[in-house]
């Protein structure tokens, strides 16, 4: 290749110890910034000291031996050396691929090849990182790609313009990745990527890592029970980063609108809760980062109601009698019996003991069987849940067999009728009763008219039949049908016309007839009044057009009276009855046709008591008669935590009560018993009340006193019961712990003040006192006795 530099020295004589060149230390390759000094190392050896020159790209490489203006110096070692690198963008003469050559008159050694290469790095990142939003406790990575450069450049990176410590076990760096694991608040700040190699360092443009925290919640709603019309309120508090927003669901759907109060801190409120409200509700929560939810379900108990009350019966000795008491509330109520002033309580489904004549269906009605005269009394339903408990009274009056009995019934009586002379009359009375009543007929009021008169007979069923009709037969007919029980009659007027253009009217036919109305229903009574309901029977041929009501009532008529004439409707109430009587009713319907058969008879029923008078009493009798009223009061029930039960009965009863006074007062968890407290019962013929919102596990002393307006008798023995307890249902209070002793003592003082009154619900006993150590677990659990 330089062949053209090698000579030879002719006609000279070698010297023996000379010898040619060697490189003894070879030019590296260098990569040098622009601007910088760099040298090109290269010794070489030989006999005459050989002479060095240096060539680029295979050209010879200028000096400042040749110029003293190059800033390239050869030096005495044979090395390259550059003042300075000149590098533009098309104007490149210092790089390239670099040998030195050393010669003397033996010959030449060439080194190996070196590059020299001018470092680069540019100014705009390939990849800029970008902003990441990330949730804590998630990973978080920030991508670069650096300038390009030569040589290529390495990364590091920056947080709030200090270097990231990379040692820090949850950050690693690959190529242009920052990874950050398990991020945490502090972790968030404005990142910036550097690209760095000898040329200097490149900044890449700021991101920033925002780091939120996913919805927590501090407050979940719980489960809750309330009464009816009871506020309730679920509570749901959260925190997060961004705030998160939260709504409420119930039932997996929107709520209702209108219907619920959402509070500024989130708290669902009910104002009154209902039926409707019982449900699973959802309090939801989210912000960027996370969503999270927390059900609570609301149950309402409805406190009881009486579906069908008991009522008032009169029944005969030796019959059966049924009293119906059904109640509904949420739960279902218990329903039980109990006859004023025993203490044998009555239960569905209760075994029954060997020759009870009690008994209680499932459904809760009572039934007395071969009634006494000892049966006699009030009885009373007590319908009982958690929500509550109501009861109702019924009085049980028993009679005579034989007073039991009514007046015979006339099912069908005569009909009126015009017919002609010569025909035949057949004037009808079908009747019942017990005893089997007689009957017998009147003529304008007069027995006697069918003496021996042949054509006047009557046939079976009591039907009056008159043949060969004659002018002078026309008249008022009555049936008269007589038991021991009364009296019933039934008038018709048959006319005979010798006309033989007269319109004869014909005998009905029983099937044109309504059939019998059912049996009526009291449903309400008052002094002078009975609310009677029925249901229609079976039709005729023409609709009905109305009913008749009929009454019976031995204090006032021994035979059956109508109260009440075209009766439009299938309720009616008959007026104009006397106070403190009892009655019986039945119901006939009527069409074109005529009058059905009766109804069944109803149940009997008193008419209530005039009220005691309140104008113009003698006030000394007043306090007379009440200062003789003995009041017998029963051992109170405790129903539940909160209700009491009592029962009283009376003795020497007089008119002038209007009502009682129950008088109770807290006697326990005070220093000295509380105020008396009272609650009216305004019913003088109560004898029963049920004492509510009672404190849990206190001690009540408890009496009754009858009163009319403001003159009261005397009270009766007190009586004391304790309701139940419950668990405490808030914490102790103040709680403070203090350290006993110097700094090394290994006992502490705990001091407390006990929960507040109200929500002991009861005599607390003794608190225990836990002790956490530092590896989670109990180390000291202790009882101290309540006194403390």
């Amino acid at each position: 290749l330089l062949g053209c530099l090698c000579c030879q020295v002719w006609g000279s004589r070698l010297r023996q110890e000379d010898f040619p060149p060697r490189i003894v230390e070879h030019p590296s390759d260098v990569i040098v910034s622009k601007g910088e000094p760099t040298t090109l190392n290269c010794k070489a050896e030989g006999r005459p000291t050989p002479t060095i020159e240096w060539y680029k790209d295979l050209e010879r490489v200028e000096t400042d031996k040749d110029d003293p203006r190059s800033h390239r110096m050869l030096l005495p070692s044979g090395s390259l050396f550059f003042l300075r690198i000149i590098h533009g963008r098309k104007f490149k003469p210092d790089e390239g691929s670099y040998v030195c050559v050393a010669r003397n008159y033996l010959g030449e050694a060439m080194s190996r090849n070196a590059s020299l290469e001018v470092a680069l790095l540019r100014d705009d990142f390939r990849l800029n990182p970008t902003d990441v939003v990330v949730a804590a406790g998630e990973p978080a990575i920030l991508e670069c790609q650096p300038p390009r450069g030569h040589p290529e450049p390495t990364i590091y990176w920056k947080k709030d313009k200090v270097r990231i410590d990379d040692k820090d076990e949850r950050i690693s760096i690959r190529g242009g990745k920052l990874m950050l694991s398990n991020t945490r608040k502090s972790d968030a700040g404005m990142y910036t990527c550097v690209g760095t190699n000898m040329v200097g360092e490149r900044d890449s443009d700021p991101a920033e890592l925002t780091v939120f925290e996913r919805p927590t919640f501090l407050r979940r709603p719980i489960n809750q029970v309330a009464l009816e019309d009871e506020a309730v309120e679920f509570r749901c508090q959260v925190q997060g980063d961004p705030q998160p927003t939260v709504r409420w669901k119930k039932d997996d759907a929107d709520l209702p609108r209108g219907r619920y109060d959402i509070k500024d801190d989130y708290t669902l409120r009910i104002k009154k809760a209902s039926g409707s409200d019982e449900g699973t509700f959802t309090c939801i929560s989210e912000n960027r980062v996370g969503k999270i939810e927390a059900s609570a379900t609301l149950t309402v108990r409805a406190p009881p109601q009486f579906v069908v009350r008991p009522r008032d019966q009169i029944v005969a000795q030796g019959r059966t009698v049924t009293f119906g008491c059904e109640a509904k509330g949420n739960p279902q109520p218990a329903v039980f019996w109990q006859k004023e002033g025993s203490q044998n309580l009555l239960f569905p489904n209760q075994p029954l003991q060997p020759n009870s004549r009690y008994s209680v269906s499932p459904t809760g009605e009572l039934t007395i069987t071969s009634i006494q005269r000892s049966d006699a009394g009030y009885y009373i339903c007590q319908a009982l849940t958690v929500a509550g408990s109501i009861l109702a009274k019924a009085q049980l009056e028993v009679t005579d067999v034989l007073t039991d009995r009514p007046p015979p019934i006339i099912l069908q009586g005569p009909a009126n009728q015009t017919l002609a002379v010569d025909g035949t009359a057949l004037l009808k009375c079908k009747t019942t009763g017990e005893p089997m009543p007689v009957i017998s007929w009147l003529k304008e009021g007069y027995k006697g008219f069918i003496g021996r008169d042949t054509r006047l007979s009557i046939q079976d069923q009591g039907t009056l039949q008159i043949k060969g009709l004659k002018v002078t037969d026309s008249g008022t007919y009555t049936c008269v049908a007589t038991s021991s029980s009364g009296e019933t009659t039934w008038s018709a007027v048959l006319e005979v016309t010798e006309s033989g253009g007269a319109i004869i009217s014909k005998n009905y036919d029983f099937n044109d007839l309504p059939g019998p109305p059912s049996k009526p229903q009291v449903t309400d009574v008052s002094k002078n009044s009975v609310t009677l309901s029925w249901q229609m029977g079976s039709p005729g041929i023409l609709p009905v057009a109305s009913y008749v009501i009929e009454a019976f009532s031995q204090s006032v008529s021994n035979s059956w009276q109508t109260v009440a004439n075209h009766v439009k409707t299938t309720i009616y109430t008959v007026k104009g009855l006397r106070p403190n009587t009892i009655y019986l009713f039945m119901v006939r319907a009527i069409n074109a046709e005529g009058l059905s058969d009766p109804s069944p008879i109803s149940d009997p029923v008193r008419t209530q008591d005039i009220s005691p008078p309140v104008q113009g009493v003698d006030h000394r009798q007043v306090q007379k008669e009440l200062g003789d009223v003995i009041v017998r009061l029963h051992n109170p029930v405790v129903l539940t935590p909160t209700t009491i039960q009592v029962t009283w009965t009376v003795d020497r009863q007089s008119q002038f009560i209007q009502g009682y006074r129950l008088i109770y007062r807290q006697t326990s968890g005070l220093q000295t018993p509380s105020a008396w407290q009272s609650l009216e019962v305004k019913v003088p013929a109560e004898r029963s009340a049920v004492l509510t919102n009672l404190k849990k596990g206190i001690t009540y002393e408890i009496k009754v006193r009858p009163y009319f307006n403001e003159f009261q008798g005397m009270d009766s023995e007190s009586k004391s019961a304790r309701t139940t307890e419950e668990a405490p249902s808030a914490p102790p209070q103040s709680v403070t712990v203090m350290t006993v002793g110097n700094n090394n003592s290994t006992s502490i003082s705990i001091s407390w003040d006990p929960p507040l009154p109200d929500h002991q619900n009861g005599l607390i006993q003794d608190y225990r006192i836990w002790c956490l150590g530092n590896e989670t677990r109990f180390h000291i659990n202790k009882t101290v006795d309540a006194a403390i």
